[in-house]
């Protein structure tokens, strides 16, 4: 295989392992950083990372943490934190260096491996198991049920590609073409099915929630009446989707706002929300006791354990990603990450055509997964949706034909305005 061939299979690899296992998150992402290292095409890729808008906070975002790292406390987890603080805008700045063409095949081999996992997830549940059948499943598992951290993930990630196809649906309602549009809200349909009932995931249904009405301002926002239309639409069809949704989502609504409510009143358990309420408070303190360079990498762990319920000591992030840069670097670092993902969204928004909607969707969900859980400091997560979600802003700065060459031949020319 030539040497320029190389990171371009390393980046359909790392596309095609996003549902699986952390531990080939890690391998596609070691292999593509070592293959653009022998490519010999850097000035190039340099180039391009100097042109994008993100520079200068994922600068600001490394540098603070070096600064805090020189001049705080260093702690037993230190090294750790430290490596997921640097794998964030690592990540991003390889997704970002991409050439066109990594980028459409980063694109194909996530987009393959959903259509597989929703293929396989079919068979599984209404062919396998009618027959009493039940295969080896291995790295799949995680895909098709719920297991863990990785299973929020794939949830996120099918969130992603959901919100993609309601986004290429629109587009095909403004062109006329009623079927394909039909189609594009058909595979909507799905992943918002799988994200109810096989991997029930409340971060992403509040992401659909919330990102769908917005891909209809995004496609309408010079056009009012067809604004108001759509998001009408939209609200009645969410409407009917929660009503029609399993019992089991209404009672993990219910029983969130039931243990919020246990929580303000001092009960300590392990109940999601219970979790997230006293890491919230407690690490809101610790940001608003040590505001400038917070209390040094690595002290999430250790003042968590010296000032949260004893009972939830063993947890080791704050599953909201601003709240455990704030509590480790300061204001400065939530400033920074903050601004990394909102300068991501605000580029995405401002390409008004299908590239730039489809990228404003998936930088969302993720903005949206880093306020309610871990979804950056976490690997089983922030190697996966953070890739995809950036592999997206990275085509909408190509010209809108880029997303032509991701799909088959026989079906480009669907892809684009």
């Amino acid at each position: 295989m030539r040497l320029p061939l190389l990171p371009r299979a390393a980046a359909c690899l790392w596309g095609a392992v996003v549902f699986m296992p952390v531990g080939l998150n890690y391998m596609a992402f070691l292999l593509l950083l070592a293959t653009m290292l022998v490519a010999g095409d850097w000035r190039e890729r340099v180039q391009r990372l100097m042109a994008h808008p993100l520079r200068w906070p994922l600068a600001a975002l490394v540098l603070w943490q070096l600064v805090v790292l020189v001049i705080g406390p260093h702690y037993a987890e230190t090294g750790v934190n430290l490596w997921h603080g640097i794998r964030i805008p690592l990540t991003i700045l390889l997704a970002l260096m991409l050439t066109r063409e990594e980028a459409v095949w980063a694109m194909r081999g996530f987009l393959g491996i959903a259509f597989f996992n929703i293929a396989y997830t079919a068979v599984f549940y209404f062919i396998l198991l009618k027959f009493g059948v039940m295969p080896p499943m291995g790295v799949l598992k995680p895909m098709i049920m719920l297991v863990g951290n990785k299973s929020i993930n794939d949830a996120l990630l099918y969130t992603v590609l959901g919100a993609a196809s309601a986004a290429w649906a629109l587009q095909r309602l403004v062109e006329h073409r009623p079927y394909r549009a039909m189609a594009g809200f058909a595979l909507t349909t799905v992943t918002v099915f799988i994200v109810n009932w096989n991997l029930p995931s409340r971060t992403s249904l509040l992401a659909m929630l919330v990102v769908l009405p917005l891909l209809c301002v995004h496609q309408w926002r010079s056009h009012w009446r067809g604004m108001a239309l759509a998001l009408a639409a939209v609200v009645v069809v969410l409407g009917l989707a929660l009503r029609e949704a399993p019992p089991m989502v209404e009672q993990k609504l219910a029983q969130g706002v039931s243990e919020i409510e246990a929580a303000r009143a001092g009960a300590v358990s392990e109940g999601s929300w219970v979790v997230r309420y006293h890491m919230y408070t407690v690490t809101g303190r610790m940001i608003a006791d040590r505001p400038l360079a917070g209390w040094g990498i690595g002290a999430w762990n250790q003042i968590w354990r010296e000032r949260g319920p004893a009972l939830l000591a063993n947890y080791n992030m704050p599953h909201n990603d601003f709240l455990w840069m704030g509590s480790q670097t300061g204001l400065p670092g939530v400033a920074a990450l903050l601004a990394v993902m909102l300068c991501a969204v605000w580029q995405a928004w401002k390409r008004p055509d299908l590239a730039g909607r489809v990228a404003f969707a998936a930088t969302l969900i993720a903005l949206l997964a880093s306020c309610v859980n871990s979804a950056l400091r976490d690997a089983q997560i922030g190697l996966s949706l953070l890739w995809v979600a950036m592999v997206f802003l990275r085509l909408a700065r190509e010209p809108a034909r880029a997303w032509q060459e991701v799909l088959p031949r026989r079906w480009r020319g669907t892809a684009t305005d």
